[in-house]
């Protein structure tokens, strides 16, 4: 069994390795624009026409009349004539023909800091598209590892809250990792952990669960989640088991991680292990693509443009003041990218999303073969004008880290306008450090990082940020309690993403009451 897996697994890496990216996005473009051709929103964009031309004219004509859309364009245009509340008080949506042929029956929520719920139309196309990447991450891992042990384990998957919504007529709604785990073909089911009676228990139930778990089934070889729960669920395995990581999880092999950058956690992890890190493998799902994958050996992740979704890219620098690319802003196919440069992703998907926005940002680093590094989300420090990245937030704590006097596991940076300075909540078992000293790293660190915020510095525009520390569990109280929101995939933010700067206020006056 384990050579049939091997060989299967080195066949469809090497079919991997050998497609063209630029090549499979023009057939990608055309065959979402035939599909779509009859639907509303094709017929509002001439899709019958485009359909018919070459690919160079197609596109071209594709970006005059079609729009880049948000969300909320999306909702107000083509999803709120579809939705309606039921008499028992529930959402129903209801997309047939709309923006892609046939019902949509799968909706991925999203739920923003400062705007309603989102529902993310999931088609069962690219559910098999998401499965299908999926697959092929495994097989490029197993054909580069040839003493792998995780074809014959399982895989104990950190997903956010498993409870789907119905909304009637065999339609549902719910987190991104609910859908992925309740509508798994079932032979996987002997594989992936936890159970679905452990998956709907309150947070902190099921990370004692799934550390139990983690520490007694010496088949769970691998992890995957999002790095501060993952961090969470290793030093619970610690409290439980009272011995270095390296002994009570001897046969964990491979940590699947995404949905936020890990360089402020590394330093950690490492110390968890002792050095000894289990492999690491980076992703970039979301819900409305998959994006990238990293292969073992490979520093950054590989753009993966083979899964249902055509990409444009929007310079980060034509972003608006809210994140937004900004009226007449250019996008660029994949073939025109360029290395160093930052970019807002726009995607045409085949859930029927069409040059969308989705808010995150990449960088390339490298064009053959595509390596990107995930730069962040559409919100940035931009209150006092200096528009600093959440990348760049994520490297100065991970320097700040790993000057040594540090071990920072959760944080927030957000702005105090009236003070003209960043308010840095640093999360850390180490609460006696110095904290002058800190926060004269981190602020050099980001003047290193950012032209703008270095000018601004120099020219006392922006006064010296102010650093709070707390001990690691209050930040997650704060979550909880003023936010209601703990555990899964639900992320802190790293920078505050309200406009008021409310939530940097809340948590800093939660923090001075602990």
């Amino acid at each position: 069994m384990q050579g049939l897996i091997r060989h299967s697994a080195a066949f469809r890496a090497q079919r991997f390795m050998e497609r063209d990216p630029l090549s499979a996005q023009r057939a990608i473009f055309q065959r979402l624009v035939c599909t779509a051709e009859g639907t509303c929103f094709g017929r509002d964009h001439d899709f019958p026409v485009l359909a018919r031309l070459p690919y160079d004219q197609a596109y071209a004509r594709f970006q005059q009349q079609v729009p880049i859309r948000t969300y909320q364009d999306f909702w107000n245009e083509y999803f709120q004539a579809g939705c309606h509340t039921g008499l028992d008080g529930r959402k129903r949506i209801s997309l047939e023909n709309v923006t892609w042929p046939g019902r949509i029956r799968m909706f991925c929520e999203t739920s923003g800091t400062t705007a309603p719920t989102k529902y993310i139309p999931f088609s069962g196309q690219m559910f098999d598209e998401n499965r299908r990447a999926a697959t092929d991450m495994i097989a490029c891992y197993l054909a580069a590892q040839s003493a792998s042990c995780i074809g014959s384990g399982k895989i104990l998957y950190m997903s956010g809250s498993t409870e789907l919504n119905d909304m009637g007529d065999d339609i549902c709604s719910g987190d991104m990792s609910a859908i992925t785990l309740r509508f798994r073909p079932k032979w996987l089911d002997p594989f992936v952990e936890p159970q679905a009676h452990v998956s709907a228990l309150p947070w902190e139930e099921k990370l004692q669960a799934m550390a139990e778990l983690l520490i007694n089934d010496h088949d769970i070889r691998v992890i995957s989640g999002v790095p501060p729960w993952i961090i969470l669920l290793l030093k619970r395995c610690i409290e439980l088991g009272g011995r270095p990581l390296g002994e009570l999880l001897p046969h964990l092999e491979l940590i699947i991680h995404g949905g936020t950058s890990i360089k402020p956690y590394r330093n950690e992890l490492e110390a968890l292990f002792d050095g000894r890190l289990p492999n690491l493998l980076e992703l970039l799902p979301s819900s409305e693509a998959f994006m990238a994958f990293q292969q073992q050996g490979d520093d950054h992740m590989r753009l993966t443009p083979f899964y249902g979704a055509f990409f444009e890219f929007v310079r980060f620098e034509d972003l608006d003041e809210q994140g937004r690319p900004a009226r007449g802003a250019a996008a660029i196919p994949l073939e025109q990218v360029q290395v160093g440069q930052r970019y807002a992703v726009i995607l045409s998907t085949c859930s029927g999303l069409w040059r969308y926005h989705i808010g995150d940002t990449i960088r390339f680093t490298s064009l053959a073969p595509h390596f990107i590094e995930f730069t962040g989300r559409d919100r940035f420090l931009d209150k006092l004008e200096e528009k600093v990245t959440q990348g760049e937030v994520e490297r100065a704590i991970a320097e700040l880290n790993a000057f040594g006097s540090w071990n920072v596991r959760e944080f927030m940076v957000g702005a105090d306008v009236q003070g003209r300075r960043h308010v840095w909540v640093l999360a850390t078992a180490e609460t006696g450090g110095n904290m002058d000293q800190a926060a004269q790293l981190l602020d050099t660190a980001l003047c290193d990082l950012n032209a703008d915020y270095a000018t601004f510095r120099s020219q006392g525009r922006i006064n010296k940020p102010l650093m709070l520390v707390t001990g690691e569990g209050t930040i997650y109280e704060w979550s909880k309690t003023v936010r209601g929101k703990l555990g899964g995939q639900t992320k802190i933010p790293h920078i505050d993403p309200t406009p008021d700067s409310s939530m940097i206020a809340s948590l800093r006056e939660f923090v001075g009451r602990d």
